[in-house]
């Protein structure tokens, strides 16, 4: 089969799949969160008074960051979860994002997240039954990301 005609029955066929991707809009949903600098009160914001179990989700980065402006972070978990948020508390804005995770998604997400000066990132997931589940993790920062 010639490259032309592969490209084509695959657009096609993309075309046709029957799938749907959503997300809830949370600065929409919850703006309260994201204008909170409290982890706690942001947290609380987005998912209610219930307190989270420790536990269930790995959060890897650099025990030291050199640069603040641009933190490596990955999350993994093999709960069954509906979102995903992380906090810290270095900058004046606590929330840093809230992801939806797709029905039978895999939750092993990577990015780069800026602070402004060492501080303690906090990632809460949401499981479908309604669980929270949490964990931290310190992150010393030796040049600041917000213009430090």
């Amino acid at each position: 089969m010639d490259r032309r005609k592969f490209l084509s029955l695959g657009a096609i066929a993309v075309a046709v799949m029957p799938f749907s991707l959503s997300a809830v809009d949370f600065r929409a949903t919850k703006p309260k969160s994201w204008e909170s600098d409290a982890v706690d009160a942001a947290i609380e914001e987005l998912y209610g008074k219930d307190k989270p179990t420790a536990g269930s989700i790995t959060v890897k980065t650099p025990k030291i960051a050199e640069n603040g402006g641009s933190i490596p972070v990955n999350i993994k978990s093999k709960l069954d979860l509906e979102s995903i948020a992380i906090f810290q508390d270095a900058n004046p804005r606590a929330t840093v994002a809230v992801y939806t995770v797709p029905e039978n998604g895999i939750v092993n997400y990577s990015m780069r997240i800026k602070m402004k000066k060492t501080g303690t990132i906090t990632v809460v997931g949401k499981t479908r039954d309604g669980k929270l589940y949490s964990t931290t993790k310190g992150v010393e920062v030796s040049i600041g990301g917000c213009g430090g």
